[in-house]
């Protein structure tokens, strides 16, 4: 059954009203703000940093209304005569951090990206993967992706006492230390030292955002950088192939064909691609079915087998599956009604997969109806093999 056409002018004045909202209440402003703050302090735990911020700026703003309400009752009690007119809206005060700003990319941005390589040792790249391995602006990337980012990254170097970047300045670089060490200042005053394998100036990457603080060398420097214009454009071109690529496996999934093709594209963004080794288990009959899996890449033996649910004396019921390598969704039913898993899959040599563990931008009648227009209903178990698997017995 085809999903129900929505409306375009619906769609586009919830957005308008999405837009308004936030402009009204400066919300990108203030997640701005927030971002700055947490990159500066790289907190240990950054759940309570980001609750004691907004807490914070909830104290203000409560404090603002105080005060507002109170000169606006004293100034009542003066002009009781004075015929009311309506008062100048109070703009909240909020320290702005000067000229924040991010680029709009384009498709053909990265498409016309020139893919720049400048080359590197072994002990390089290793250190390079070493130093940003925690860094949220790289902890998501794939090889590929990470492969691209280190190829574009070029030396720089320091003698010691020079300034590598001034607070205040507009920021353009990611520095990666490759030797050296330096010292960090705000506002005049030290802060800390940041020594080899350390980085700094990652929120150059995102905005572009006068510096937050001052990094002047200690000792002689030899850095890795890239520019904001290399990294944005890398991620984008990634971003546009594996949104295109993964939209097509989607597209070949039973229980997302009735699905708005910019349903499915938002589900695209969503997924993640992960990893499995020789022998591991992907999912296990009986644990939470949270994730929800499309088989991209079989190495080597192109099969996984998906081990057949055991009844309630232990006894295997039905025949044990193969999977050639392609397309097969996994698990689909169990991760979008949240039940337990309905069987196991294990890996025969390993495989390549992408991962979800939602349907963002899918309204629930959607989901139910993909539910229903596969037979997977309460009490029933998912069809098995799903497309694109085999069904001969092994």
């Amino acid at each position: 059954m085809a999903s129900p056409p929505v409306c375009p002018s619906e769609e586009d004045e919830s957005l308008k009203g999405c837009e308004l909202y936030v402009q009204l209440h400066g919300i990108q402003q203030v997640l701005k703000d927030c971002i700055v703050h947490l990159c500066i302090s790289k907190p240990e735990r950054p759940m309570k940093f980001l609750r004691e911020h907004f807490e914070k700026l909830e104290k203000e703003e409560n404090r603002q209304i105080l005060a507002r309400q109170k000169s606006n009752s004293q100034s009542d009690s003066h002009d009781e005569e004075v015929s009311p007119t309506p008062p100048n809206p109070v703009v909240k005060a909020r320290r702005r951090r000067g000229g924040v700003s991010a680029e709009v990319y384009t498709e053909e941005d990265a498409v016309s990206y020139v893919r720049k390589v400048i080359p590197k040792d072994y002990k390089t790249m290793t250190a390079l993967a070493k130093a940003i391995s925690k860094n949220v602006l790289f902890a998501h990337l794939d090889d590929n992706e990470r492969s691209d980012i280190f190829d574009a990254m070029f030396p720089v170097t320091h003698i010691a006492g020079e300034t590598v970047i001034q607070q205040g300045n507009e920021g353009d670089n990611f520095y990666v230390i490759d030797q050296g060490e330096v010292d960090v200042y705000v506002n005049g005053e030290w802060v800390t030292n940041i020594s080899e394998g350390g980085s700094f100036g990652e929120l150059a990457l995102i905005y572009g955002t006068p510096r937050a603080a001052t990094v002047r060398a200690k000792t002689d420097l030899k850095l890795w950088g890239i520019d904001r214009d290399s990294y944005r454009r890398i991620l984008m071109g990634s971003t546009l192939r594996k949104r295109k690529m993964y939209e097509e496996f989607l597209s070949k999934v039973s229980i997302l064909e009735s699905l708005e093709k910019w349903e499915r594209l938002t589900v695209a963004d969503a997924l993640e691609p992960v990893q499995f080794e020789d022998g591991e288990k992907i999912v296990v009959q009986g644990e939470p079915g949270d994730d929800f899996y499309i088989i991209t890449e079989v190495h080597f033996c192109s099969r996984c087998r998906a081990l057949p649910p055991r009844t309630r004396d232990g006894s295997e019921h039905g025949a044990e599956r193969a999977a050639q390598s392609g397309i097969w969704e996994v698990s689909e039913a169990d991760s979008m009604q949240g039940r337990p898993r309905s069987y196991i899959l294990n890996t025969c040599w390993g495989c390549l997969a992408l991962r979800t563990d939602r349907f963002p931008g899918c309204s629930e009648e959607a989901s139910l109806m993909c539910l229903h227009s596969d037979c997977r209903c309460q009490g029933k178990s998912p069809r098995f093999p799903a497309r694109g698997v085999s069904g001969g017995e092994q």
